[in-house]
């Protein structure tokens, strides 16, 4: 079927204000009072932009912090320390050993209370690993007491073990942004320590006291 030129005009115009239209900074008046509005395309490249600014102002101590935190070890490669990274990564294998071990242990603990005591929904406890043991088994004195010591041991174990590798994490984050402030500090040989005798005011008397005054500063040649 063949249009009228007329119905083509008014359909291609319809379908160009369907369509979506690549978005861009647009001027709504000309003049003095112009006023830009920026559509998603540019408030995307303007985020963009502000977020690269933002990670060249943090300076190298942030930057390398920010490493260490997205990846661990990163920082104290960026700040030239390779040496570290081995024992970082050392440190949390033996850390997540201990993790998984204890945790093991606290649901073979688990597992084998809650069958002594009827709240596991297995029906042959003649499969409990400790109910024939020395030290747990259903004959002893106390052995339903020494799974529950036992559990709550390693629970607390693995516990203790998680909360160390946190504080392990942070502290690498931390030393990496030490580190980098450290690389940025003056330790030349044109260094010299200056001391000299001083006097300062002790606000609780409003007198004076005998003091030091050390004073660390670059020599010129």
């Amino acid at each position: 079927m063949r249009l009228a030129p007329g119905i083509a005009l008014f359909v291609a115009l319809l379908f160009s204000q369907l369509l979506p239209s690549p978005a861009r900074a647009q001027v709504v008046t000309s003049g003095p009072d112009s006023v830009l509005v920026l559509t998603s395309e540019a408030d995307t490249a303007q985020q963009k932009q502000f977020f690269l600014s933002g990670f060249k102002n943090l300076g190298r101590p942030g930057r390398a912090a920010l490493f260490s935190a997205v990846i661990p070890g990163a920082g104290q490669v960026y700040n030239g320390a390779w040496w570290k990274v081995p024992i970082i990564y050392a440190t949390g294998g033996v850390l997540g050993y201990f993790i998984i071990d204890n945790n093991n242990k606290y649901q073979d603990f688990r597992t084998a209370l809650n069958m002594r005591t009827g709240r596991s929904n297995q029906f042959f406890q003649v499969y409990d690993a400790y109910f024939y043991d020395p030290v747990y088994g259903d004959a002893v004195q106390n052995g339903t007491q020494n799974l529950r010591v036992s559990r709550d041991f390693y629970r607390r174990n693995r516990d203790l073990t998680i909360i160390l590798s946190v504080l392990a994490y942070g502290m690498q984050i931390a030393e990496a942004y030490v580190h980098g402030h450290l690389r940025e500090f003056d330790v030349s040989d044109n260094l010299s320590l200056r001391v000299q005798p001083d006097v300062f005011r002790t606000p609780a008397t409003n007198g004076v006291t005998p003091g030091l005054t050390l004073t660390l500063y670059t020599r010129t040649k």
